[in-house]
């Protein structure tokens, strides 16, 4: 039978005509990625045997009953080889700049590894935060004097496992950089303005929570918002690790300076030390990281499978341990005023980081991964860097209970969007 096969490459959409025994199979997927280029592919069929015959051109709905394939390239201009009995290539046929690799066995290994950890983090948070208001001596042996330490790890890992290739493609979309970072250090910081504010004048609340909350809205984007747009919407990775990365170098001025002029007027800010501080913990590891790939690259190779589920380890160590550290305070008689300002705080940055980008990317053919990604950008923030901050430069121990609930929160949020929006991912695709 003749099935016609959409495959994606980038923008470019191509039409693949096969022909294809009538016996059917299960759907098969296998799924591999370069650790230095992020080349994801997705391939799932139903024949056991079929032919490449002919390349046409744009655009064919996949219909019932056919083969079905969904290719996504992220940056390295290669396709698979499809490594099963019945299949012939016709290399003449295929657009120039594609080329079919025989072997990937390391990068299948390296983005198991890399999937595996991915795949168990939203759980891991739940359960490090349920073991935290369990069993809080779990989690408190892990403290404060750790943050720093724990944060510059994870920079580490971001560092060896990037590349300016990986970049390349991302950096072509401008605006959407732009719009992420706006989200970053306006949007997000009015809002954190917004909510400091009712919870000093609403709710009553003692001005260093006012200030807490405004600390979490002026520092950069997690990491953890590009593992989460990796769960979702794996071509979309590159941009959210360069607007991530963006927001995380530019963050050892532009955080001290909102959060001088947030809070300022409210409490002193160390500015110069606060620079030196994020220096250490997140430029100087993520330069180390590229620094080791560069000249290093036996070493970064060797390493760099066994990062992502260390780094899952430590994440879960610095959920639980705040939660746990100030278990007092988040039950006390404000915990709950607290718990709502964070939960409306990082409500409204998800919310806002989805709909303003559906607005000003109206017609981007990805505009619902565009808009997924954002969101994640826009609510998802550095909170332990801004516990770190808050216990190293704030006499108020209560400047820290609001970043403190914000780790816990804005994980538990952020990965019950990548479940939903997975979930409708996978509908879609069936």
């Amino acid at each position: 039978m003749n099935s016609d096969v959409l495959f994606c490459q980038g923008s470019s959409r191509l039409r693949l005509h096969f022909d294809s025994s009538p016996s059917l199979n299960p759907c098969t997927r296998r799924c591999c990625q370069s650790p230095v280029t992020q080349k994801c592919s997705e391939i799932s069929w139903q024949s056991h045997s079929f032919r490449i015959k002919k390349l046409a051109s744009f655009f064919h709905p996949l219909g019932a009953n056919r083969i079905r394939i969904s290719v996504r390239k992220c940056a390295k201009d290669a396709f698979d080889s499809f490594a099963h009995d019945g299949v012939k290539e016709e290399a003449d046929d295929l657009p120039q700049g594609l080329s079919y690799s025989e072997s990937h066995s390391n990068d299948i290994d390296v983005i198991k590894i890399l999937q595996g950890a991915n795949t168990f983090l939203p759980h891991i948070v739940i359960g490090s935060t349920a073991l935290a208001l369990v069993y809080p001596p779990s989690f408190t042996w892990f403290t404060n004097r750790y943050y720093a330490p724990a944060l510059g790890f994870l920079m580490f890992a971001v560092g060896v496992n990037s590349s300016a290739k990986d970049f390349l493609e991302a950096i072509s979309s401008p605006g959407a950089i732009l719009a992420g970072y706006i989200g970053q250090f306006v949007v997000k910081p009015l809002l954190g303005l917004l909510f400091g504010t009712l919870a000093v004048t609403t709710f009553n609340l003692p001005t260093s929570i006012g200030a807490g909350i405004m600390l979490v809205s002026c520092v950069s984007g997690a990491q953890l918002s590009n593992y989460a747009t990796f769960l979702t919407d794996p071509t979309m990775a590159p941009l959210s690790i360069v607007m991530t990365s963006l927001s995380t170098a530019t963050a050892v001025f532009v955080t001290p300076a909102l959060s001088l002029l947030l809070i300022g007027k409210r409490l002193p800010v160390d500015v110069k030390g606060m620079m030196s501080s994020i220096m250490q913990i997140v430029i100087a590891p993520i330069a180390g990281g590229l620094l080791l790939n560069k000249f290093f690259p036996r070493i970064g190779v060797a390493i760099r499978p066994f990062l992502p589920p260390l780094s899952v380890f430590v994440t879960a160590l610095c959920v639980g341990s705040p939660l746990a550290i100030n278990i007092q305070a988040i039950l006390s008689p404000f915990g709950i005023s607290i718990l709502l300002l964070v939960t409306g705080f990082h409500l409204s940055a998800f919310l806002a980081g989805y709909v303003l980008t559906g607005l000003v990317f109206i017609k981007a053919p990805d505009v619902k991964a565009l808009q997924r990604t954002l969101s994640f950008e826009t609510g998802m923030q550095s909170s332990l860097l801004a516990l770190a901050l808050a216990n190293k430069f704030f006499q108020d121990s209560l400047v820290g209970v609001p970043p403190a609930i914000s780790v816990v929160l804005m994980s538990l949020m952020g990965f019950s969007l990548v479940m939903l929006w997975t979930r409708r991912n996978k509908q879609d695709v069936l």
